[in-house]
Order: C-alpha cells, then structure tokens, then sequence
C-alpha cells in the first residue's frame, strides 16, 4: 500500500467565489498562511446511524495523529470534485460510497510552524457499507461513533480534532441533520 497523496500534487487554487485562477503543488498551498484551494471532507455513516471516524495517519505534514470527518482531500486539476471525493473513499477506506453533496464553505486553520490549510471545502455525506480496509498512510485509526457521542467529545476534548471537522460537524448537525437522516433512511438521530 502506498500514500494515496503527495506533497508534489497540483491542487487547485481558486478566489473566494470558487472560480478557478490556477494550479500549485500541495506542500505550497499549505505553506504559511496557505493559499486557497479546493478541498472535500466526506462524512460516512452507518445503517444505524453511526459516523466513521478516521484518526489521520502520523505521516500527515498537518494535523497528524487527530481525529477526523471520514475522509477529507482535494480535487486534482483534472478531476471533478464529486468524483475526486468518491474516488478518496476507495483510496483511503477501501469501500465505495455514492455520495450526497451538502454544503460548501471557506475556513483556514494554522498547525502549529508546520503550516496551513486554507481552504474552500465542499462537504459530503454517504453511507458506508461493508467494513472499511485503511490506507495506513492515510488513516492511522478508525472508529464508528454515534452523534450525540460526538457532540460530547467535541465540548470535552476539542484539541483532539481537526479545525474542519469542529467546523463542519455543528453546520451539519444543526442545518442538513434532516437530510442525512432523508438520504440514508436514518432513524437515529
């Protein structure tokens, strides 16, 4: 198995409208403050309700070793974004997942001198079948929990999660919980 990403990889810059304005390689983009570019985060979730957490992999240049969405990455240049995020399932998870786009927004974040993302992120939601079979330099561990579970760690041990997913998981919960639930048949919630 081999990392399913590199720091050489062209990204995709674009302005705070999502229009496309150029290509830079990855450990550029996330250079100091970063450069805007485009981004996923693909959040699984189980027949009972449950998300799959990934811990990112200690070889990750940011936030290694933290607790995160599913999956998260970025289009290449050639790629569409929903296709791209399909495609990362199978790469780092093993399963194949039809995908629900939800929202997108912009955030950067600073990891200590190690750099930054900045990013404008499109965030999907799926279900997740079959057990997942990890891309250790992707994912260092995995877990399924349920929402309410999350909440709590959220509030209790922030500093274990990624900038993102504490971004995006209160937007998911608090404006597209009903969709999740819609688009997988959920009764949990």
């Amino acid at each position: 198995m081999q990392m399913a990403s590199s720091q050489s990889e062209m990204l995709i810059l674009v302005n705070k409208n999502d229009e496309v304005i150029g290509f830079q390689e990855k450990e550029a983009c996330h250079d100091g403050d970063g450069l805007l570019h485009r981004a996923f985060s693909v959040f699984l979730f189980d027949q009972t309700g449950r998300l799959l957490l990934q811990k990112r992999s200690h070889y990750k240049r940011l936030w290694g070793d933290f607790w995160s969405n599913s999956c998260c990455s970025h289009p290449r240049p050639h790629e569409n974004t929903h296709e791209a995020a399909e495609k990362r399932v199978r790469e780092e998870l093993g399963v194949d997942s039809c995908l629900h786009f939800l929202f997108k927004f912009e955030y950067r974040a600073r990891y200590e001198e190690c750099g930054s993302e900045n990013e404008l992120c499109y965030v999907y939601a799926g279900l997740l079948t079959g057990d997942p079979k990890v891309n250790e330099f992707e994912v260092g561990a995995w877990r399924m929990i349920c929402a309410q579970s999350l909440d709590r760690e959220l509030v209790e041990k922030p500093d274990a999660f990624t900038p993102w997913l504490k971004s995006e998981w209160p937007r998911l919960r608090r404006s597209h919980w009903s969709a999740i639930k819609g688009l997988l048949s959920l009764e949990n919630g």
